[in-house]
Protein backbone atom coordinates (compact mmCIF):
# COMPACT_ATOMS: atom_id res chain seq x y z
CA UNK A 1 0.00 0.00 0.00
CA UNK A 2 1.60 3.22 -0.90
CA UNK A 3 2.08 5.59 1.92
CA UNK A 4 -0.67 8.72 2.33
CA UNK A 5 1.25 11.87 0.70
CA UNK A 6 1.79 15.67 2.02
CA UNK A 7 2.39 19.20 1.51
CA UNK A 8 4.07 22.00 4.43
CA UNK A 9 2.27 25.18 4.20
CA UNK A 10 4.49 28.02 6.00
CA UNK A 11 2.58 30.82 6.21
CA UNK A 12 4.35 34.47 7.38
CA UNK A 13 5.52 37.77 6.52
CA UNK A 14 8.28 37.45 8.71
CA UNK A 15 9.82 34.29 7.01
CA UNK A 16 9.86 36.21 3.84
CA UNK A 17 11.51 39.40 4.88
CA UNK A 18 14.02 37.03 6.62
CA UNK A 19 12.87 38.31 10.05
CA UNK A 20 12.31 34.82 11.11
CA UNK A 21 13.97 31.80 10.45
CA UNK A 22 12.20 28.93 9.88
CA UNK A 23 12.34 26.00 11.13
CA UNK A 24 8.74 24.40 12.04
CA UNK A 25 9.15 22.91 8.08
CA UNK A 26 12.28 21.03 8.83
CA UNK A 27 11.36 19.48 12.45
CA UNK A 28 8.16 18.27 10.33
CA UNK A 29 9.56 16.38 7.59
CA UNK A 30 11.61 14.25 10.15
CA UNK A 31 8.11 13.82 11.94
CA UNK A 32 6.88 13.07 8.49
CA UNK A 33 9.02 10.26 7.20
CA UNK A 34 8.68 8.51 10.60
CA UNK A 35 5.18 8.26 10.63
CA UNK A 36 5.10 6.75 7.22
CA UNK A 37 3.40 9.96 5.02
CA UNK A 38 5.77 10.62 2.20
CA UNK A 39 5.89 14.64 1.98
CA UNK A 40 6.03 15.61 -1.62
CA UNK A 41 6.01 19.45 -1.21
CA UNK A 42 6.97 22.59 0.96
CA UNK A 43 5.78 26.53 0.62
CA UNK A 44 6.35 29.56 1.91
CA UNK A 45 3.94 32.46 1.34
CA UNK A 46 3.21 35.90 2.91
CA UNK A 47 0.04 36.72 4.93
CA UNK A 48 -2.33 37.78 1.96
CA UNK A 49 -5.89 35.99 2.12
CA UNK A 50 -6.35 35.27 -1.77
CA UNK A 51 -2.57 33.85 -1.55
CA UNK A 52 -3.42 31.49 1.26
CA UNK A 53 -6.89 30.61 0.16
CA UNK A 54 -5.66 29.57 -3.51
CA UNK A 55 -2.63 27.95 -2.25
CA UNK A 56 -5.00 25.81 0.66
CA UNK A 57 -7.02 24.65 -2.50
CA UNK A 58 -3.66 24.31 -4.60
CA UNK A 59 -2.22 21.67 -2.12
CA UNK A 60 -5.13 20.55 -0.36
CA UNK A 61 -6.44 19.11 -3.60
CA UNK A 62 -2.90 17.48 -4.52
CA UNK A 63 -2.26 15.58 -1.69
CA UNK A 64 -3.68 13.68 1.28
CA UNK A 65 -2.78 16.20 3.46
CA UNK A 66 -1.97 19.65 4.12
CA UNK A 67 0.01 20.97 6.99
CA UNK A 68 0.14 24.95 7.99
CA UNK A 69 1.93 26.85 10.17
CA UNK A 70 1.79 30.31 10.86
CA UNK A 71 -0.87 32.87 11.39
CA UNK A 72 -3.30 31.63 14.11
CA UNK A 73 -2.12 34.15 16.74
CA UNK A 74 -4.52 37.59 18.40
CA UNK A 75 -2.97 40.23 15.82
CA UNK A 76 -4.47 42.03 12.47
CA UNK A 77 -2.31 39.91 10.72
CA UNK A 78 -3.23 36.53 11.85
CA UNK A 79 -5.57 35.71 8.99
CA UNK A 80 -4.70 32.28 8.13
CA UNK A 81 -7.87 30.76 9.84
CA UNK A 82 -10.28 32.98 7.89
CA UNK A 83 -8.42 32.40 4.76
CA UNK A 84 -8.96 28.51 5.46
CA UNK A 85 -12.38 28.54 6.00
CA UNK A 86 -13.00 30.84 2.76
CA UNK A 87 -11.00 27.92 0.83
CA UNK A 88 -13.33 25.22 1.80
CA UNK A 89 -16.42 27.34 1.50
CA UNK A 90 -16.63 27.43 5.38
CA UNK A 91 -18.03 30.23 7.59
CA UNK A 92 -15.91 31.14 10.59
CA UNK A 93 -16.73 32.49 14.28
CA UNK A 94 -15.85 32.44 17.95
CA UNK A 95 -16.39 28.49 18.75
CA UNK A 96 -17.77 27.76 22.31
CA UNK A 97 -15.29 25.07 22.95
CA UNK A 98 -11.95 27.21 21.85
CA UNK A 99 -13.33 29.94 23.92
CA UNK A 100 -13.86 27.79 27.13
CA UNK A 101 -10.16 26.59 26.38
CA UNK A 102 -9.38 29.89 26.62
CA UNK A 103 -11.31 31.48 29.18
CA UNK A 104 -10.09 29.00 31.69
CA UNK A 105 -6.19 29.31 30.48
CA UNK A 106 -6.57 33.69 31.07
CA UNK A 107 -8.65 33.32 34.40
CA UNK A 108 -6.23 31.27 36.06
CA UNK A 109 -3.38 33.53 35.46
CA UNK A 110 -5.70 36.15 36.27
CA UNK A 111 -5.25 37.81 33.02
CA UNK A 112 -8.18 39.07 31.04
CA UNK A 113 -9.72 37.80 27.92
CA UNK A 114 -9.59 40.15 25.42
CA UNK A 115 -10.57 40.43 21.68
CA UNK A 116 -7.87 39.92 20.59
CA UNK A 117 -6.91 36.95 22.71
CA UNK A 118 -10.65 35.86 22.08
CA UNK A 119 -9.47 35.86 18.08
CA UNK A 120 -7.80 32.84 18.39
CA UNK A 121 -11.46 30.99 19.37
CA UNK A 122 -12.39 31.69 15.76
CA UNK A 123 -12.63 28.04 14.25
CA UNK A 124 -14.42 27.28 11.23
CA UNK A 125 -16.97 25.26 10.77
CA UNK A 126 -16.87 21.58 10.59
CA UNK A 127 -13.32 22.12 11.88
CA UNK A 128 -11.92 19.51 14.77
CA UNK A 129 -9.90 20.90 17.27
CA UNK A 130 -5.96 20.32 17.60
CA UNK A 131 -4.76 20.66 21.12
CA UNK A 132 -2.08 22.87 22.44
CA UNK A 133 -0.72 21.64 25.30
CA UNK A 134 1.91 24.73 25.83
CA UNK A 135 -0.53 27.62 25.41
CA UNK A 136 -3.56 26.79 24.92
CA UNK A 137 -4.98 28.28 21.92
CA UNK A 138 -5.99 25.59 19.58
CA UNK A 139 -4.64 24.51 16.31
CA UNK A 140 -7.40 23.01 13.85
CA UNK A 141 -8.15 20.67 11.34
CA UNK A 142 -10.62 21.28 8.38
CA UNK A 143 -10.89 18.40 6.20
CA UNK A 144 -6.95 17.09 4.96
CA UNK A 145 -6.13 20.62 6.06
CA UNK A 146 -4.08 20.61 9.99
CA UNK A 147 -3.78 24.52 10.65
CA UNK A 148 -1.04 24.88 13.26
CA UNK A 149 0.96 27.55 14.93
CA UNK A 150 4.09 29.40 13.82
CA UNK A 151 5.84 29.06 17.67
CA UNK A 152 8.03 26.47 17.14
CA UNK A 153 7.75 25.08 20.85
CA UNK A 154 3.46 25.20 20.13
CA UNK A 155 3.84 23.99 16.69
CA UNK A 156 5.97 20.86 17.89
CA UNK A 157 3.73 20.31 20.81
CA UNK A 158 0.46 20.18 18.28
CA UNK A 159 2.51 17.56 16.25
CA UNK A 160 3.25 15.82 18.78
CA UNK A 161 -0.49 15.17 19.30
CA UNK A 162 -1.59 14.99 15.84
CA UNK A 163 0.01 12.85 13.94
CA UNK A 164 -0.39 9.57 16.27
CA UNK A 165 -4.51 9.87 14.85
CA UNK A 166 -3.12 10.29 10.89
CA UNK A 167 -2.90 6.85 8.94
CA UNK A 168 0.65 6.44 7.75
CA UNK A 169 2.95 3.82 6.22
CA UNK A 170 5.73 2.72 6.14
CA UNK A 171 8.74 5.02 7.91
CA UNK A 172 11.13 6.09 5.49
CA UNK A 173 14.42 4.53 6.21
CA UNK A 174 18.03 6.00 5.45
CA UNK A 175 21.71 5.06 5.93
CA UNK A 176 25.05 7.05 5.08
CA UNK A 177 28.67 6.54 3.85
CA UNK A 178 30.46 9.13 4.35
CA UNK A 179 33.52 9.30 1.76
CA UNK A 180 35.89 12.77 1.40
CA UNK A 181 36.12 12.53 -2.38
CA UNK A 182 34.18 15.82 -4.20
CA UNK A 183 30.51 15.05 -5.35
CA UNK A 184 32.01 14.66 -9.11
CA UNK A 185 34.65 12.13 -8.47
CA UNK A 186 31.57 9.90 -7.05
CA UNK A 187 28.76 11.15 -9.69
CA UNK A 188 29.10 8.14 -11.94
CA UNK A 189 29.38 5.18 -9.68
CA UNK A 190 26.96 6.44 -8.01
CA UNK A 191 24.43 6.63 -11.28
CA UNK A 192 25.07 3.30 -11.99
CA UNK A 193 24.13 2.20 -8.58
CA UNK A 194 20.90 3.98 -8.41
CA UNK A 195 20.31 2.38 -12.23
CA UNK A 196 20.84 -0.88 -10.24
CA UNK A 197 18.48 -0.21 -7.52
CA UNK A 198 15.33 1.91 -8.81
CA UNK A 199 13.57 0.73 -5.72
CA UNK A 200 15.57 3.13 -3.26
CA UNK A 201 16.65 7.18 -3.28
CA UNK A 202 20.62 7.69 -3.75
CA UNK A 203 21.45 11.15 -3.06
CA UNK A 204 25.10 12.99 -2.36
CA UNK A 205 25.47 16.19 -0.05
CA UNK A 206 28.65 17.44 -0.48
CA UNK A 207 30.97 19.02 2.04
CA UNK A 208 34.35 20.38 2.96
CA UNK A 209 36.43 19.72 6.25
CA UNK A 210 39.74 21.39 7.40
CA UNK A 211 40.27 22.42 3.50
CA UNK A 212 39.27 19.06 1.98
CA UNK A 213 36.29 18.05 0.12
CA UNK A 214 33.85 15.48 0.81
CA UNK A 215 30.45 13.83 0.34
CA UNK A 216 27.44 12.23 2.42
CA UNK A 217 26.20 9.78 0.05
CA UNK A 218 22.57 8.46 1.34
CA UNK A 219 20.62 5.65 0.47
CA UNK A 220 16.50 5.74 1.44
CA UNK A 221 13.49 3.53 1.11
CA UNK A 222 10.71 1.90 3.20
CA UNK A 223 11.82 -1.15 2.22
CA UNK A 224 14.32 -2.46 4.44
CA UNK A 225 15.36 -5.48 2.67
CA UNK A 226 15.93 -3.22 -0.26
CA UNK A 227 17.72 -0.46 1.74
CA UNK A 228 20.33 -3.14 3.06
CA UNK A 229 21.16 -4.26 -0.46
CA UNK A 230 21.69 -1.00 -2.08
CA UNK A 231 23.77 0.06 1.02
CA UNK A 232 26.23 -3.13 0.97
CA UNK A 233 26.28 -2.11 -2.80
CA UNK A 234 27.07 1.67 -2.10
CA UNK A 235 29.63 0.09 0.77
CA UNK A 236 31.75 -2.27 -1.82
CA UNK A 237 31.52 0.82 -4.76
CA UNK A 238 33.22 2.92 -1.85
CA UNK A 239 35.49 0.96 0.79
CA UNK A 240 37.23 3.84 1.48
CA UNK A 241 33.79 5.13 3.22
CA UNK A 242 32.55 5.25 6.60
Amino acid sequence: MQNPTAAILIIGDEILTGRTREGNAWFLAGELAKAGITLQQIRVIGDDHATIVAAVQELAGAHDHLFTSGGIGPTHDDITADAVAAAFGRGIGVRADARALLAAHYAARGTELTEARLRMARIPEGARLIDNPVSTAPGFTLENCHVMAGVPEVFQAMVAGLLPGLRGGAPLLSRSLLVMAPESSVADPLRALAEAHPEVSLGSYPFTAGGRYGTYLVVRSTDAAALDAAFSALAAAFPEGQ
